[in-house]
């Protein structure tokens, strides 16, 4: 039983100081104490300063209660349920807390052509670390993307007997498709997008807002996730259908059991800080700002009515009331 495995120091994680990057907990009941979360369970309890934690991910057999939740939303750390050590990803929420600046950066890069095609580069350049695609075409790039899959899944079939014929898969039910491999590789894949998933969410990023895959929700887990594969879900779907162990959970288990040095999470998290602005990507910030066409940006909490050149232009709060109810006589129709 692990009921909480740490997953980063404090020193691993982009500009959110004193923190470590997540806190991954199971079978456990998560509750408040003044400004702390504890984590109890059958065997220890564990008290932690709920500023101390950027991501907390609850795994199977988790209760949290309200007065828990209160706390983490004011601290800014982002809850995430998933499933064993983190593999897949349920659902996430962040607290009003979290300030927005990892998030806007992402949207500026994505909704510009140069600098969403730089941070693709930047993505494949990741790939091939020997070779200079500053100059390379997305398509381009996708057509040595796919040469390189297509090489490590020889290379793979070759160091573990197993046959190959190529990559099947069937949308909306990746299991019933192909043979034990490809289905290895769906269950593996879906693991890996779970943990990028709620790495993302952790740092106040959108999962929607790719670089390479667009149109869905989750464009970019799938950008992030294409980071890992050729060293993660590949070569071990190779390896367990070598050993004959081709079912869903047979994956799963092997999964989670490679994630357990939270390596994987620290890579994840590393990752998007460089391609979403380097040291500037610190998503964790609070920043109270108003958006003015002219200006940019302004303080909030501010009362801005004072000095207006116009106060037509500026109004003061205004409220619109009904009359009053007021009980009818007896027997009145009216």
């Amino acid at each position: 039983m692990g009921p909480v495995w740490w997953r980063a120091d404090p020193h691993d994680l982009h500009r959110v100081s004193d923190r470590v990057s997540s806190v991954y907990v199971e079978r456990t009941h998560v509750d408040r104490d003044e400004n702390a979360v504890i984590l109890i369970n059958k065997e220890r309890t564990v008290r932690v300063p709920a500023a101390l934690v950027t991501v907390l991910l609850l795994g199977p057999g988790t209760r949290v209660t309200q007065a828990a939740m209160n706390l983490l939303g004011d601290s800014g750390t982002a809850v995430c349920w998933v499933g064993e050590h983190g593999v897949r990803m349920y659902a996430g929420g962040l607290g009003p807390s979290r300030g927005a600046h990892l998030l806007l950066r992402q949207a500026w890069l994505v909704s510009r052509v140069p600098e969403r095609l730089g941070v693709a580069r930047e993505m494949y350049a990741r790939r091939f670390p020997n070779e200079d695609v500053s100059s390379l075409t997305m398509q381009q790039l996708r057509g040595r993307e796919g040469a390189r899959v297509k090489r490590i899944y020889r290379e793979q079939s070759e160091r573990t007997g197993v046959e190959w014929s190529g990559r099947r898969y069937k949308h909306g039910d990746p299991f019933a498709e192909g043979d034990d491999v490809n289905r290895l590789l769906s269950a593996g894949n879906s693991c890996l997008y779970g943990i990028c998933h709620a790495a993302i969410v952790g740092l106040g990023a959108s999962p929607g807002l790719g670089f390479v895959h667009t149109g869905s929700a989750t464009s970019f887990v799938m950008d992030i996730a294409d980071l890992y594969k050729a060293e993660t879900t590949i070569p071990l779907a190779f390896e367990l259908a070598s050993l004959g162990r081709v079912e869903e959970r047979d994956m799963r288990l092997a999964f989670r059991d490679r994630l357990t040095d939270g390596r994987l999470l620290h890579r994840i998290t590393d990752d998007v800080r460089d391609l979403l602005g380097g040291e500037d990507a610190d998503g964790s910030r609070d920043r109270n700002l108003l958006w003015d066409a002219e200006l940019g940006a302004v303080h909030g909490g501010v009362d801005w009515s004072r000095g207006a050149v116009d106060a037509g232009r500026h109004p003061s709060h205004q409220v619109v009331s009904g009359p009053e109810l007021t009980p009818r006589p007896s027997g009145d129709s009216t």
